[in-house]
């Protein structure tokens, strides 16, 4: 498919997602969806052997499957044919120098979250980005989703009234043991301070969760008291944590995140109270909203179920209604929002990421302010700490 006045696909370098990988594979699959890009490059692990192996996996070919990252970045910038844009599936302590790399170098960005191994770092990447000029999307993915999107604008349109109360929560189960010790490679860099960062649980898992909330509500944060806990004994970061966010309006909001749940899979659900109404939404049966009003029958919107959805909500659904749509395809449409912005850039058009429906690099700073300031709080015994970042979105 062409891009209108690029008529080509994009080209897209990735980093990260090579053999035993989960992530990357995910970002190959959602980024050539509607077939608006190719993936033609890659330095697919921090291992050189293991990178050049890898890309046999993903029919990149031999002379664009490079040993490390900063080859890619220098090689590809030579190229007339070079990357449009690059996406960073790697863990949390390689991002910033990965994407400062790319940035500099002037390639656009997609981003695995959380953004950065810290908020000095995440800060010091906005600056890049502002800098450069360069487009930057954070995966926050489930924003992709239509009836997540069609939450969004009902909220925004007024139609649950004034927004008092949102409840978070990601709920899992699978490091109820210490799959660490067993050096089970999602385990082993999720629950290791020095790749992680700071938080574990909280940094994996609860910044979608807060995420959400914001990006459905649109409201600023203004101060958290968090706690946060290891319940499986020997691990060295959070395996639990549930804050309390005051927002600037007033409403009162809740984040939960667990990964020591029994038999809890992927579930990240939300709840929002308004003044004339309320909403619920559930990853893991994504394409139905349940809207209650007083009174009132309760209503359930499906995904691609007809009129009464808004223009965003129809416009990330790829398939007619009861043919169910989930992981992959919203995932695709966040790199959908942002090749709209990267064509602009190419072609020399304007474009404004501070209005993006993509998340992007203020996003990704609030992220890692919200687990910066919840460790912070959890270590003063759930002391109230400020939570509004100058450069979140408003």
């Amino acid at each position: 498919m062409a891009n209108g006045p690029l008529n080509r696909k994009l080209r897209m370098g990735l980093v990260g997602g090579g053999q035993g990988a989960f992530i990357g594979a995910v970002h190959m699959r959602a980024a050539v969806l509607d077939n608006r890009a190719a993936l033609v490059a890659g330095a697919l692990s921090s291992d050189p052997v293991k990178a050049k192996a890898s890309a046999s996996d993903y029919d990149i070919p031999p002379e664009r499957a490079y040993g490390s990252y900063q080859e890619m970045a220098e090689a590809e910038a030579k190229r007339s044919d070079k990357i449009d844009f690059v996406s960073i599936a790697t863990p949390n302590h390689t991002h910033f120098a990965i994407a400062k790399t790319f940035a500099e170098a002037g390639f656009n960005v997609l981003c695995d979250k959380p953004l950065t191994f810290d908020l000095a770092q995440a800060e010091e990447l906005a600056q890049i980005v502002a800098k450069t000029g360069v487009v930057f999307a954070v995966t926050h993915n489930y924003t992709g989703y239509p009836l997540v999107r069609q939450a969004r604008e009902m909220v925004l349109n007024g139609e649950l009234g004034e927004i008092n109360a949102i409840r978070a929560f990601y709920i899992q189960g699978w490091l109820r043991t210490r799959l660490e010790a067993d050096n089970q490679k999602q385990a082993a860099w999720r629950t290791d301070p020095s790749k992680s960062g700071a938080a574990g649980c909280f940094g994996d898992i609860g910044t979608h969760a807060y995420n959400l909330g914001r990006f459905i509500t649109g409201l600023i944060p203004d101060q958290i008291s968090a706690q946060l806990k290891i319940f499986a004994e020997g691990r060295a970061l959070d395996d639990y944590g549930t804050a309390i966010i005051r927002y600037t309006n007033g409403a009162l909001g809740t984040v939960t995140a667990s990964q020591i749940s029994h038999g809890r899979e992927n579930d990240l659900f939300i709840e929002v109270d308004g003044t004339k109404g309320s909403l619920e939404w559930h990853q893991e049966e994504p394409n139905k909203l349940i809207v209650r009003k007083n009174g009132e029958p309760h209503k359930i919107y499906t995904r691609a179920g007809g009129p009464y959805l808004g223009q965003l909500a129809a416009l990330s659904t790829r398939l007619p209604s009861g043919h169910p749509e989930a992981f992959f395809e919203a995932f695709a449409n966040i790199y959908t929002a942002a090749y709209g912005d990267i064509i602009k850039r190419l072609t020399g058009q304007p474009f404004d990421g501070n209005n993006s429906l993509y998340p992007n690099v203020a996003d990704g700073v609030d992220g890692m302010n919200f687990i910066t300031q919840s460790v912070q709080s959890s270590q003063q015994g759930g002391a109230w700490l400020p939570l509004r970042h100058p450069l979140c979105r408003r």
